[in-house]
C-alpha cells in the first residue's frame, strides 16, 4: 500500500507563514516553499525522500526571481 504525504506548515514567531510542503515518513518530500515575514516568497523547490533535487529558486524582497540553482543528482 503506498503511503501518502502529510501537509507541513510551519509558522514565524509573529504566526505568518515560514514554510509550507509535505512529507512523507517525516522527511521533506516534493514542492516546499519559504516565505519572509512580510508573506513574500524566498525559495522554493523539490524534495525527494528529504533531498533536494532538480532547480531550487530564491526570490527577491519583491517577490521577482533572484536565481535559479540546479541541485547536484547523488
Amino acid at each position: 500500500m503506498e503511503k501518502t504525504p502529510t501537509p507541513f506548515e510551519k509558522r514565524h514567531r509573529d504566526g505568518s507563514l515560514w514554510a509550507r510542503g509535505q512529507t512523507l515518513d517525516d522527511l521533506p518530500t516534493g514542492y516546499w516553499e519559504w516565505f519572509r515575514i512580510d508573506g513574500t516568497r524566498l525559495r522554493s523547490g523539490h524534495f525527494q525522500a528529504g533531498r533536494q533535487v532538480g532547480e531550487w529558486t530564491t526570490y527577491d524582497k519583491t517577490g521577482a526571481v533572484y536565481k535559479v540553482t540546479r541541485m547536484k543528482e547523488g
